[in-house]
């Protein structure tokens, strides 16, 4: 008979298991530990979500505002007009909507909600307002529509996003920021001289008028306790006709700019925060 295969040796031998000093069997924990945490991290920053356009930026006040003077902006007659076309509601512009306000005789022209888009990136992104001078703005549409915006939203840079916002702001009246009940954006009741300072300037700034000033010269002559309102048109063509308006100024400068919003970026930048910056 064939003899059967055993199996050689008894016991099976274990595996030699490598050593470790007590130092390195002491740290391999922890580096686990720490590998397991920058994961956690890693997952919380890739699962946070952009900030939304409307949430805000922060502004540092330079040294308190209780003793300087604050800035105010009223844009008057801002072209924001919503209408449905087609099957959605959309704020009207010249470009987009040129054949619609035709069809319903009114002329593309008089809609530039792109000047009101414009007027508020250069006043809110000027360095008058990142310190801390300008108080508020405000806009009063062509239909008599009171918006007050709150110095430290930020506006959509785009203007498709733009007149979302608009839109959304017109049919529900506020915009708050995500998370907050604070409302960056909201339509308020008139008039808008219920809401300016008893101690405040209203200044109408206007290319037509015929008191032409130095800028510099001018608002130098306001007292230091004294807020400064200024007043400017918002739309393509025309004049602001205010009953609140103390005065009307012009200036050299102002005859030089084309659009409104230039004028109001280059007045802030120029003028403005020459005169209350230092």
């Amino acid at each position: 008979m064939t003899r059967p295969y055993g199996v050689k040796g008894g016991r099976k031998r274990k595996h030699a298991e490598p050593k470790y000093d007590e130092e390195d069997q002491e740290t391999q924990p922890k580096k686990a530990v720490v590998e397991v945490e920058h994961n956690k991290e890693e997952e919380q920053q890739q699962q946070t979500p952009e900030g939304d356009e409307l949430s805000g930026i922060p502004i540092t006040p330079s040294e308190n505002n209780t003793n300087k003077p604050n800035v105010i902006f009223i844009l008057e007659k801002a072209s924001l007009e919503v209408a449905k076309v087609g099957k959605t509601y959309q704020l009207l512009n010249s470009d987009d909507h040129a054949n619609f306000l035709r069809k319903n005789n009114k002329n593309p022209g008089d809609y530039r909600p792109d000047i009101t888009h414009q007027s508020l990136l250069s006043i809110l992104d000027s360095p008058l307002n990142k310190a801390g001078r300008l108080r508020s703005v405000y806009i009063r549409t062509e239909k008599g529509v009171l918006i007050e915006v709150k110095p430290f939203v930020r506006i959509p840079r785009t203007f498709k996003r733009f007149a979302g916002v608009m839109l959304e702001l017109l049919q529900k009246l506020s915009i708050s920021a995500v998370g907050k009940r604070e409302k960056l954006l909201r339509t308020i009741k008139n008039p808008v001289t219920q809401y300016l300072p008893i101690n405040s300037r209203k200044i109408g700034l206007s290319y037509s008028s015929e008191k032409l000033v130095d800028m510099d010269d001018y608002v130098s002559t306001v007292p230091s306790n004294m807020d400064l309102v200024f007043v400017v048109g918002a739309m393509a063509h025309g004049k602001i006709e205010t009953d609140y308006t103390e005065d009307y100024v012009a200036s050299t400068f102002i005859h030089t700019c084309f659009f409104m919003y230039s004028l109001l970026s280059n007045f802030i930048h120029a003028h403005a925060c020459h005169f209350w910056l230092r």
